[in-house]
């Protein structure tokens, strides 16, 4: 009996751990085009039609990479989900920060560190990891 316990929670870590961090660039660029392309442009440069009226620029996501060539993971997980709140236009970046709440999940940096975070978020950054050096 507890063999058979300890397979089952086996199987059902291992199910866990294979849904954590699942990213789908596809939902990302949706997501990115129906929320985030309003102040940071369809091309992600950082000219939106919106960029004009916020006081605090939209920077050009397509250069988050930095010289080392690693991709600022949990920096970007912050700005998007509030934890590194940016008031750029009188509220806190990102406007539509709810929309990314629920579906908990979990990804890593390049250096292996775990951020809890939501599975649109997970999608976002991978999509946003694919226009870097565009």
């Amino acid at each position: 009996m507890i063999g058979l316990v300890r397979n089952a929670v086996s199987i059902g870590v291992m199910a866990l751990a294979s849904q954590a961090g699942a990213q789908d660039v596809e939902t990302g660029a949706e997501l990115y085009r129906h929320y985030c392309a309003t102040c940071h442009g369809i091309d992600a440069t950082g000219y939106g039609p919106m960029a004009g009226v916020l006081v605090i620029q939209p920077v050009d996501l397509t250069k988050l990479t930095g010289e080392d060539g690693v991709f600022p993971t949990a920096r970007v997980v912050a700005r998007i989900d509030g934890r590194d709140p940016l008031v750029s236009h009188g509220s806190p970046m990102p406007v539509y920060g709810p929309y990314f709440d629920g579906q908990d999940t979990s990804m890593k940096t390049p250096e292996g560190q775990p951020i809890l975070t939501s599975q649109p978020i997970v999608d976002l950054v991978a999509y946003l990891q694919t226009l870097q050096g565009q």
